[in-house]
């Protein structure tokens, strides 16, 4: 027994045909004369295979028949044929029906609207579509982690369950946890400023929640990130691991999947030319080029969906915006001591309207300070005491990031809603499936 992508190696090492037996799915099926072509799905990919009428004899008419979705057991030849998808077929000699499906399966050829697909997501995921944008998510997520440990971090995990914000009690869920009130993390942050202590440069790859009342096409309640920390790195150092990181999985992905990128419209070539030093702009440069476009935005407020919108239609590749207002981070990031009202922050922004996919900064690490903004925020410091612990004992300049897999996977497929950037979407009006 192959599969599909065994298929695809062993016609790329110049074979002209080769003969296999697989299992898969009838995605879809098409007739023209006595020959029937079927898209056949495995889970690594779709082949088209073609069955004549006068070589099947009687199992014709049954897969003439046959649902789709069902399940088949395959034998025959690939060869290649220019005429095929991607330049190749399989020529069926036997066929077996491990399982007949029901005739109305809800996903037809005809136009389905988004709350339709999302209402029917367990079969949507099954498209071509799909299959494609959750391989890709794969891909990016396997990069990084390569690049991640060939470049001296050790990956950890950390609670999902918390008794205090990170990034601002109003985007909290609250967890009944026994006698006591818990939240679903925001951010593996704290903890991760706990184990630079013991584990030097580390990463995680984990969900986060976001009680977020937004209907835009880049906010989910629930997404995933890559987040890091590391110790003695600065702000300056923190540019060049996300630009590192990112320029890596970029260009695998380019590499790698160049025909999946273009059938989702991505031009591989976009990518695989994106180098570094990618721009960097501060956040009073950012304020100048959004005024052009919208004059009554004020210094010292938040770079939201539409400002971000403004700003990326001036740069081609992803770029830096640093050194963003106390107001609008969170309290835990480094004022500049060379200008106290701006912090050692920085966010990645993708362009063509896609805005903000990582953002992280220099984090505080002298106790006073870190009191200091803890009672300027209005926050209990007793929800944070072993945090501010930290800074007692061993405390060294530490920075980190997150980077949204989402919402990085969202501008390199050029997908038009985050929503299909993952399996199962959780948005402000939907839990299910």
């Amino acid at each position: 027994m192959t599969d599909i992508v065994v298929v695809r190696k062993i016609l790329a090492g110049n074979a002209d045909s080769t003969r296999v037996k697989l299992r898969g799915w009838l995605h879809n099926r098409r007739s023209s004369g006595g020959i029937l072509f079927l898209i056949i799905r495995d889970g690594t990919g779709f082949l088209q295979c073609t069955a004549k009428k006068d070589q099947l004899a009687e199992k014709f008419s049954e897969i003439e028949t046959l649902p789709l979705e069902s399940t088949v057991e395959i034998e025959g030849e690939v060869v290649r044929d220019s005429r095929a998808p991607r330049g190749y077929e399989l020529r069926i000699t036997d066929l077996l029906v491990l399982h007949r499906s029901h005739e109305d399966f809800p996903i037809a050829k005809k136009y389905h609207g988004p709350e339709f697909l999302l209402d029917n997501r367990h079969f949507w995921i099954r498209s071509k579509k799909m299959q494609t944008i959750l391989r890709a998510r794969a891909l990016v997520i396997d990069e990084s982690r390569r690049w991640l440990k060939e470049h001296g971090y050790l990956e950890v995990q950390v609670p999902i369950l918390v008794s205090a914000a990170v990034e601002g009690g109003s985007t909290l869920f609250e967890v009944k946890y026994f006698d006591e009130k818990a939240y679903l993390t925001q951010s593996w942050q704290l903890y991760a400023e706990a184990m630079i202590a013991s584990l030097g440069k580390i990463y995680t790859f984990a969900p986060s929640f976001r009680a977020e009342k937004s209907k835009t096409r880049r906010h989910m309640t629930e997404f995933w990130q890559i987040e890091l920390e590391e110790p003695w790195l600065d702000l300056e150092g923190l540019i060049k691991v996300e630009e590192g990181l990112l320029l890596h999985i970029c260009h695998e992905v380019a590499t790698q999947v160049p025909e999946e990128l273009k059938e989702l419209g991505r031009d591989p070539d976009e990518l695989n030319a994106l180098k570094a030093p990618l721009p960097t702009i501060t956040y009073d440069k950012a304020v100048d080029l959004i005024r052009k476009s919208d004059s009554s935005f004020e210094w010292g407020t938040d770079l939201g969906y539409n400002q971000e919108k403004i700003l990326t239609k001036d740069f081609t590749t992803p770029f830096f915006v640093t050194h963003y207002p106390k107001g609008v981070k969170a309290f835990y990031h480094m004022p500049d001591p060379k200008r106290p009202e701006v912090t050692l922050s920085v966010d990645l922004l993708a362009p063509e309207g896609y805005g903000e996919i990582t953002g992280g900064g220099q984090r505080i690490h002298d106790y006073e300070q870190l009191m200091q903004r803890i009672n300027e925020e209005h926050l209990n410091p007793e929800d944070y005491s072993w945090y501010l612990d930290l800074r007692k004992y061993g405390t060294v300049p530490h920075s980190g990031f997150g980077m949204g897999i989402e919402r990085t996977l969202s501008w390199i497929c050029k997908l038009r809603h985050i929503r299909d950037a993952t399996a199962f979407p959780r948005l402000i009006n939907r839990i299910r499936p």
